[in-house]
């Protein structure tokens, strides 16, 4: 009931303001300084009365005359139809108190009935009264889409947003971990397994030919060393220990370092971010080089990073053969691990005009 009355008092109350904005309207932009205040009363409405709450000011001079010419056609068809029901009401329950109700005949085609005028009355009211609460319904509905439609979404929208976007970001978390795992098993066999498969070999010929167990032997430790160092670039490949220990500068640097293209790094941040912005952050740089590298056979790859405000961004941008999808499993991945961290990923990659890749996300994210 609390609800229904508030409703009923907001669209009343909008035809009051509807009155003051065509008033006001012609004026404009002469008197723009009422614009500001209305909007304030129009936004307090909103929320008191009609549950719709919104801070973003919006088409403020668009919203007020749209929301006058329904507020005030709304607000007229609820009065003028409660008014009318209200009428026939009171006639009914008069008629009933005082016993005066009389006789009357309704003919229809292949019908005809008689019934009594209380009657008659009760029913026209109950039809003009829920004809009234439909005004009331639609105008509510109407007046919290200008609202949107003008003011931005509600928090109720927002939050529903919010929902969607978490949603899709932890089903998204989930393929990336799963990727991840899968190209980590992929790394593991054919590099680090098929090296141990080799040196198990060379020490079991060694091991059945003495005559040359000395050669078998260096080969066998020459292999190990390789062994060694695919293990050491599959650790690395999967979470470097410098980032931790020493910041995404440092990491960055041994990335550039081990390119086999020339890699400029700029960097321009002030303080360590989060360390899962500092994650992000360095993931995304190394699988855009590794992308430049490997598919779109760049020269030159430049990796700048900058702040702004709250926010921290990467670009990395090649001069390689463009065309890179932003849908392919590599940048996919990235995408959601950004997503996840309410930031927002780009990619720019025209057929022959290189590739720019940008990832922006907040210091200190809200969500993990």
């Amino acid at each position: 009931m609390d609800v229904i009355l508030r409703r009923i008092a907001g669209v009343l109350t909008g035809v009051v303001t509807g009155v003051a904005a065509l008033l006001l309207l012609p004026a404009w932009p002469a008197r723009a300084r009422w614009a500001p205040r209305l909007l304030a009363l129009e936004r307090a409405r909103l929320r008191a009365l009609l549950g719709y709450d919104t801070e973003a000011d919006g088409a403020g001079a668009g919203y007020l005359a749209a929301r006058a010419v329904v507020g005030l056609a709304g607000g007229y068809l609820f009065l003028s139809t409660s008014f009318v029901g209200v009428l026939f009401l009171t006639g009914a329950v008069g008629a009933m108190a005082t016993g005066t109700t009389t006789p009357v005949e309704l003919r229809f085609p292949g019908i005809n009935l008689t019934t009594d005028s209380m009657i008659i009355g009760l029913s026209c009211a109950v039809v003009v009264l829920a004809g009234a609460a439909l005004c009331c319904w639609a105008t509510v509905a109407a007046e919290r889409l200008l609202a949107a439609r003008f003011l931005g979404p509600g928090e109720q929208e927002l939050m529903r947003r919010r929902i969607a976007e978490l949603t899709t970001s932890r089903s998204g978390i989930v393929r990336a971990v799963d990727d991840e795992r899968r190209r980590i098993e992929r790394d593991l066999h054919d590099g680090v397994q098929q090296r141990g498969v080799a040196l198990a070999m060379l020490l079991g010929r060694a091991r059945h030919r003495p005559d040359d167990a000395a050669a078998l032997v260096d080969q066998a430790y020459a292999e190990s060393r390789r062994l060694l160092d695919e293990l050491r670039s599959v650790a690395w490949r999967v979470y470097p220990t410098a980032l931790d220990e020493l910041g995404l500068r440092a990491a960055l640097s041994g990335v550039a370092e081990r390119s086999p293209v020339p890699v400029t790094l700029h960097y321009g941040l002030d303080g360590r971010p989060a360390p899962e912005v500092e994650t992000a952050l360095y993931f995304v740089a190394r699988e855009a080089i590794t992308n430049a590298v490997k598919h779109a056979r760049a020269r030159d790859i430049l990796v700048v990073l900058g702040e702004d405000g709250k926010a921290v961004r990467v670009d990395i941008s090649d001069d390689g053969a463009g065309g890179a999808d932003p849908s392919g499993g590599g940048l996919a991945g990235l995408a959601r691990r950004v997503l996840a961290l309410d930031g927002t990923f780009e990619v720019d990659s025209p057929a022959g005009g290189g590739t720019r890749v940008r990832a922006t996300l907040p210091r200190e994210p809200a969500c993990g």
